[in-house]
């Protein structure tokens, strides 16, 4: 019976994929964070992805998240996903038991939306744990943005965050952003609610060699292949600098991230469009090796995006010394401060020419590198210390 109770149903749902996504690593994060903190005091849960709720045994649950982090460092050989028969046994020795409830001021912990749609389920989970709740929200914007999520997906962002505005007795925000945009939903409710941000800390990028590519300077794009994301201004502003400028003048684009939705668009440009052929390079599944290869070579990131809850892929760039270009967003600011060059989302002109300073090492260029030093790098020890403080609020 344990005073803090992390929900790691997230973690296994993903169990047959060799490479994770940003809410994988942060709920990862939760694991280590908190089990450096609590000790013995730290149990798992999880919703079990055949229905059930309850406790994971403790040395089935540890076993599985060093494995799961093992696949995910060597992602390069391990196939992209297993097969249902191969995890069959790890899901087995995963099945969640039930349990007598913790003990006075116990907190239930989840930082991912993973059943957060489903409120009657979290009041059953928190009911039986005799648990106040803390939760993280990373972002609301499948609701204030409902044009670039799926069809259904701000109907589903809407339940979750009732079901937080509802049950939550703390949450945790990624960015003042996002806390600004959650607050009108905690004050509907009429519920005190403790809000505390915490920037996401940036996991140290692995030790890599510079990727030098094909010789010519290249840029990095990464995040999941989708509207919000703004890849359509990069393959318009690539094939303009391919139909305008000698082949070995034009820069490469390396686009890193898997295929999300509603972007026929993009897939139609990046496998249709000749001009793109020989300079635009589409990688759907990148180890965690790889990327910071990638990123350590790059001339920058480039991050056009309409609408971000945080910007992680701006933390690593910086904190590998590579420069960013990126949005004017309230998030991208709180992660990037004074150093990356910030553009309007849909200034094409502005683009292009950020793009060729920083291929040539122009004046943009040197003057964002001459700021990066400066650059404070979110860590995810900083980031434990708040959501801990949060964590024991929460009892009180």
């Amino acid at each position: 019976m344990n005073s803090v109770i992390l929900d790691i149903s997230r973690l296994i749902s993903r169990l047959r994929y060799a490479t994770p996504s940003g809410v994988d690593r942060v709920e990862m994060a939760y694991v280590r964070g908190l089990l450096a903190h609590y000790g013995d005091a730290l149990d798992f849960s999880a919703v079990h992805p055949a229905g059930r709720y309850g406790r994971v045994p403790r040395q089935a649950a540890l076993a599985f998240l060093d494995r799961l982090e093992a696949r995910w460092a060597d992602a390069d050989d391990q196939p992209v996903r297993l097969s249902l028969p191969a995890v069959v046994p790890q899901l087995a020795a995963l099945w969640p038991r039930r349990v007598p409830p913790a003990r006075p001021g116990a907190v239930y912990v989840q930082v991912s939306p993973h059943h957060l749609t489903r409120t009657g389920t979290m009041r059953r989970i928190l009911d039986r744990e005799q648990a106040r709740f803390a939760c993280m929200v990373h972002d609301l914007i499948p609701i204030e943005f409902p044009e670039y999520a799926r069809p259904s997906g701000a109907a589903l962002h809407r339940r979750r965050i009732e079901t937080v505005a509802a049950l939550a007795d703390t949450v945790i925000v990624n960015s003042a952003a996002t806390g600004r945009s959650l607050q009108p939903w905690l004050d509907r409710s009429g519920r005190a609610v403790d809000v505390a941000v915490a920037l996401l800390g940036t996991v140290p990028m692995v030790p890599a060699i510079p990727d030098p590519g094909d010789g010519r300077p290249y840029f990095v794009c990464l995040g999941t292949i989708e509207p919000r994301k703004n890849h359509l201004l990069l393959l318009h502003l690539w094939r303009q600098l391919a139909e305008t400028l000698p082949d070995h003048s034009v820069p490469r684009l390396v686009v890193v991230g898997r295929r999300g939705w509603e972007n026929e668009q993009i897939v139609d440009m990046l496998e249709r469009c000749p001009a793109l052929e020989h300079h635009v390079t589409e990688i759907g599944s990148c180890p965690d090796a790889r990327l910071s290869s990638l990123l350590r070579g790059a001339r920058a990131l480039l991050m056009p995006s309409f609408a971000e809850g945080y910007g992680m892929p701006v933390a690593e760039a910086l904190s590998v010394g590579t420069p960013v270009i990126c949005s004017e967003l309230a998030a991208l600011r709180e992660v990037g401060g004074t150093v990356p060059d910030y553009l309007d989302p849909l200034d094409g002109p502005g683009w292009r020419a950020a793009v060729l300073d920083h291929a040539a090492g122009g004046p943009m260029a040197l003057a964002q590198r001459a700021r990066l030093p400066h650059w404070h790098n979110p860590s995810w020890a900083e980031h434990m210390a708040i959501a801990i403080a949060a964590i024991e609020r929460t009892r009180r």
